[in-house]
């Protein structure tokens, strides 16, 4: 097969349906609509899981668990992120957020040991992980919990 031979599959293309063209269309007049009825209707239709009366089935189903409106969620940020930083920076979520690693700071940050750190750091989160406060002080940093 070369370039110039290729072409589309059959039936994959279709013609795009235009409607209210005339009778002669075979989409004129109710352009496909139908006679009377709600979905004859301009602004009619019927919202995404409606049965028609019918008890609709994400009601039907039985609901389990719930939500803990008092959920904390922690940006997170990994070790090997904050290799950007020179030596001796001290890491604040401040800074965190104004160098863009963290866009917003949600109820704290929390730094991860999902990589590993070169730097001497000190930095200043709202929690750690173990294995990140061990890997940092490994690599002669500190770590402050605000």
């Amino acid at each position: 097969m070369k370039l110039h031979e290729l072409q589309p599959m059959e039936g994959s293309r279709k013609d795009r349906k235009r409607v209210g063209r005339g009778t002669s269309s075979g989409h004129g007049k109710t352009s496909g609509r139908g006679q009377k009825g709600q979905g004859s209707r301009s602004g009619g239709g019927v919202r995404p899981g409606f049965e028609g009366g019918q008890t609709p089935l994400f009601q039907r189903l039985p609901k389990r668990g719930f939500t803990n409106i008092n959920r904390k969620e922690y940006a997170i940020v990994n070790l090997e992120t904050l290799n950007r930083f020179e030596d001796g920076t001290e890491v604040t979520p401040e800074l965190l957020v104004e160098t863009g690693i963290v866009s917003k700071e949600k109820s704290g940050i929390k730094i991860l040991a999902n990589g590993t750190i070169e730097k001497k750091l000190t930095v200043k989160a709202h929690k750690f992980s173990s294995a990140a406060k061990e890997a940092i002080e490994a690599a002669g940093g500190q770590t402050e919990v605000i």
